[in-house]
């Protein structure tokens, strides 16, 4: 029986011809029967990709042959089967939509003045030394954090990465700008942009978690400061780190407690809304 895989990477590096890469990418992906949502642009690749373990993995392979996307940090996870609907993969002018692709600067390392990485330990050595001084501060949409987030952590009210700019020009974060904020998101991605608009704008001590949400629940599940389930771009639509995470969700039709996101109010609905399976349309 094939054995279900998503594979979750970013790589921030200059692309001199996106429209090739994207070529590629889409031959590869068509040849191995794989589908998932890909993006290219001259800042890097953005890409979450599932099929069957072996040509997961010759996927994999092959995008590693690209010398610019040799050291990409592939998060692996189990699927379910069928975990997307089609294989998209397009050009873009930004891999992650904040709506200031001039702003970006890309090198060969990189994003250029992005938040100092944390690992998961390190994260934790510094909320031992800083303690409640220590910002959590969400990068994802608000509706994957009434699901699961860092606790205490600020969630701020946006509904697309567009609206992040906005808000933080708005000025309603600026009491934050000397206290140390540690951005999180679900791979790390849109943490590698947030952190680098934060401290464009003022804010003197910004974190990012290296390797995201999924690399934290990785090495802690849910014996560290992450409560509650991920909001996870498949089928899947959540997932948990254990059989212990706590259910932070409250069904918007109901109000039971729930731990699910679904598409709303119906399977093509482009709307996303925390549902219970009671709730959840029979299809989901």
């Amino acid at each position: 029986m094939a054995t279900p895989k998503i594979v979750l990477f970013y790589v921030f590096t200059p692309l001199p011809d996106p429209d090739a890469i994207r070529l590629w990418q889409q031959a590869v992906c068509e040849s191995l029967g794989l589908r998932g949502r890909i993006i290219v642009s001259s800042h890097g690749i953005n890409a979450t990709v599932g099929g069957d373990l072996p040509d997961v993995k010759r996927y994999v392979r092959a995008t590693r042959s690209y010398p610019a996307f040799r050291d990409a940090d592939i998060k692996w996870s189990e699927g379910v089967g069928d975990d997307f609907p089609r294989l998209s993969v397009k050009v873009r002018p930004e891999i992650v939509t904040f709506g200031v692709p001039d702003e970006v600067v890309v090198g060969a390392e990189g994003i250029v003045g992005g938040g100092d990485r944390l690992s998961p330990e390190q994260v934790h050595d510094l909320v031992a030394e800083r303690g409640d001084d220590v910002v959590f501060f969400d990068g994802r949409n608000a509706i994957e954090a009434q699901i699961g987030r860092f606790a205490g952590a600020v969630v701020p009210d946006v509904e697309t990465t567009r609206d992040f700019v906005p808000l933080i020009d708005s000025g309603v974060l600026d009491h934050l700008k000397n206290r140390p904020v540690v951005t999180y998101c679900t791979g790390g991605v849109r943490c590698e942009v947030l952190s680098a608009l934060l401290r464009n704008r003022g804010f003197t001590e910004v974190y990012q978690i290296d390797g995201g949400i999924v690399r934290y629940g990785e090495a802690y599940g849910d014996d560290g400061l992450w409560e509650g389930s991920l909001y996870v771009f498949d089928k899947r639509m959540s997932l948990d780190f254990s059989e212990k995470s706590r259910v932070l969700g409250t069904c918007v039709s109901c109000g039971a407690p729930t731990n699910r996101i679904a598409n709303h109010p119906d399977e093509l609905g482009r709307e996303l809304a925390v549902l219970c399976s009671q709730c959840r349309p029979a299809s989901q």
